[in-house]
């Protein structure tokens, strides 16, 4: 299972957006992000205060 980033929508009427984190392209596990969305469109993402990051670590 692969992190999911979710991203809340900032006006009433807007739905939240969620992807899947394909990379993370900064130092030692920070932003940016490149995310794939459910939609299928991709992005690089640096998180804001409207987003949550759901980790998923791998079981040992």
């Amino acid at each position: 299972m692969s992190d999911r980033i979710h991203i809340k929508g900032t006006h009433v009427g807007d739905h939240e957006q969620i992807g899947e984190v394909l990379e993370v392209r900064g130092a030692q596990g920070e932003p940016p992000y490149l995310v794939r969305f459910d939609d299928g469109h991709e992005g690089l993402i640096y998180p804001g205060p409207d987003c949550t990051v759901e980790i998923h670590r791998a079981q040992t």
